[in-house]
């Protein structure tokens, strides 16, 4: 059934979708799995750090009430590895030899480095040091994190130093923003799979693998991928499953208004309607709407225009989910090579982009078609064509995205 609908542009869509709210569920997961994970709750030290005094250097530990008339002699009572303690006090003019981040004894108040001192000849046990430091070289109990310091806040994206921080305090487990369950569900009669023969009108079900990977490099964890016929029963039985079992649903092709359009008629009677037409080009039919408190992302079956809408509206979501902000990185770009047609939306180019003293440039790469897919590998960015009856200038600022994971 053919339906009017009215397109919105894709600022006033990408508004729609940030309004949605979305679940945030958490999960505790191992440290050593964490890496850029964002946590859930602020962590806080359970002990001072570090929790013993050391040695900033390789070198003598000595008492403040010897470190004075130097150059002098002292008598070498021990050593102190990196691991290792030294359980009594010294005494007048002793000294321990220590190596950098071992145990610093009690009542020593300074390390003279090595480069400092010299042996004595034919007194193995004794060390005479040349001068005295202007530092102590010992790093005190608590200087860095006192216990009950808070250690990373709440909301912070751990990264590989982060991770190290919490494992120098022996925390083994956080809490942090579950990844979004996403089922990526293909429709259309046409497509086949990877190991049926070449058919005459049918094409291979390259949309399927192309958003289930950009979701799982993106951050999501894809439980479903579905291919179905056009068949409105087992579409609407497909959805109603993905939607009751996961926290997103992306859809690809039947979202226009043909007969066979089953995506389409299915979002007019949704819940909620966000949108299902947009001013731009490719992905005119990007659609979006709420069913069962669980939003689905419809998006065209043409593959330019699945991946151009996936950085412009999916991208974002799966990042919000992990509440991340959105990789996808929009700027302000100089349009580097002519584009010469007319549009009546916005076009959306597959580009790329050069960046030269903190000037961006972007050149169109290859074809703007819907269906053209031979540009996906190379595409860096995304560039908007804004709509006119002119073409664009050479050297234009245009808007631009940059592509993550590119």
């Amino acid at each position: 059934m053919l339906t009017r609908r009215f397109p919105i542009s894709i600022q006033e869509a990408q508004q729609k979708l940030a309004e949605v709210s979305l679940p945030s569920k958490v999960e505790t997961i191992p440290v050593q799995t964490a890496n850029h994970r964002v946590l859930a709750d602020t962590i806080v030290a359970p002990f001072a750090y570090p929790h013993f005094r050391r040695s900033g250097y390789d070198g003598y530990a000595i008492r403040s009430s010897d470190d004075h008339d130097f150059p002098k002699t002292f008598k070498v009572v021990g050593d102190i590895p990196a691991g290792a303690t030294f359980e009594r006090e010294l005494g007048e003019n002793e000294t321990v030899r220590i190596m950098t981040g071992a145990f610093v004894p009690a009542n020593a108040g300074k390390v003279i480095m090595l480069e400092q001192t010299r042996s004595v000849e034919n007194e193995p046990n004794q060390v005479k040091m040349v001068v005295t430091e202007k530092h102590s070289n010992i790093t005190e109990i608590g200087s860095e994190f006192q216990e009950g310091d808070d250690l990373i806040l709440k909301n912070t994206e751990l990264t590989p130093g982060g991770l190290a921080i919490l494992t120098a305090f022996g925390i083994q487990e956080v809490t942090v923003y579950r990844q979004p369950r996403v089922a990526v569900i293909t429709t259309g009669t046409e497509l086949m799979a990877p190991d049926e023969p070449l058919q005459a009108g049918k094409i291979y079900n390259s949309n399927g693998l192309l958003i289930a990977n950009l979701v799982r490099e993106n951050g999501g964890i894809v439980t479903q991928e579905s291919q179905l016929v056009d068949d409105a029963d087992l579409l609407a039985s497909t959805l109603q499953q993905a939607m009751a079992e996961n926290d997103l649903v992306i859809t690809d092709g039947g979202v226009s208004v043909g007969d066979f359009d089953f995506i389409g008629d299915t979002a007019r009677t949704a819940d909620t309607l966000l949108f299902n037409k947009l001013k731009m080009r490719p992905g005119s039919v990007t659609t979006a709407f709420v069913q069962d408190k669980t939003l689905v992302m419809a998006l065209s079956g043409n593959p330019g225009a699945c991946f151009t809408a996936f950085y412009l509206f999916v991208e974002p979501l799966l990042q919000r989910f992990m509440h991340h902000s959105s990789k996808v990185k929009r700027v302000t770009a100089t349009l580097a090579a002519p584009y010469h047609k007319t549009n009546g939306y916005d076009r959306i180019l597959r580009s790329t982009y050069q960046e030269s003293n903190q000037e961006i440039a972007v050149f169109p790469n290859g074809s703007d078609q819907s269906g053209a897919l031979g540009n996906l590998q190379t595409t860096t960015c995304l560039v908007e064509i804004p709509h006119s009856t002119n073409p664009i200038a050479l050297n234009a600022k245009v808007t631009a995205w940059l592509l993550p994971f590119k």
